[in-house]
């Protein structure tokens, strides 16, 4: 079995999940405008595009960074898998609340128990460790630049989700924010 197919089946199993579960949310109450979503999305499909195709190997971008050896590799699956299974907990979690774009959700509650006792946004604390495990197996500048596109999208996507949550939990947010860490944990 390749590096490519160690880290292809833990996305495989994230997409399958996410699709079912979008099937089982709450009614939207309130949601991010269409250019917020879609930019922020624009610029993380790109980063997953250069992470993942073979045809953005053009030049230096199909260049490895460091001599791959077994060692790397292998932090990079295993930081693949332990990052998926992160999103995958967390989407858990959150259950009917969840939502691909920055929504609030029909009697939305602020969930504090799981992976949101240390983080407040662990799905994407998760696909950024994902993203950068699964770079770590491929070994390309092309890695490099998507990563960095991926994690921004997601910072960018967290820092307005904030926004909404503060705005919709007041001080229970702020709470939160000061016992939980935004995109790492806070031990």
């Amino acid at each position: 079995m390749t590096w490519h197919r160690l880290i292809e089946i833990p996305w495989l199993i994230f997409v399958a999940y996410w699709a079912l579960g979008a099937l089982k949310t709450r009614r939207t109450a309130t949601k991010e405008s269409f250019t917020s979503r879609y930019g922020i999305l624009l610029l993380e499909i790109a980063g997953f595009v250069l992470l993942f195709s073979e045809e953005a190997e053009i030049g230096f971008l199909g260049w490895r960074v460091i001599p791959r050896g077994i060692g790397l590799a292998s932090v990079g699956v295993a930081m693949t898998w332990a990052g998926i299974a992160l999103a995958l907990w967390a989407r858990w979690r959150l259950g009917q609340y969840w939502s691909a774009r920055i929504t609030i959700k029909e009697d939305h509650r602020l969930i504090r128990t799981g992976p949101y006792a240390r983080l407040r946004h662990p799905i994407y604390t998760g696909l950024d460790l994902a993203a950068i495990g699964s770079a770590l197996a491929i070994d390309e500048w092309k890695c490099v630049i998507g990563v960095c596109l991926i994690v921004a999208g997601y910072w960018i996507k967290a820092r307005k989700e904030e926004r909404m949550l503060t705005s919709q939990f007041g001080e229970a947010f702020t709470d939160h924010c000061r016992q939980t860490g935004f995109l790492l944990p806070k031990l």
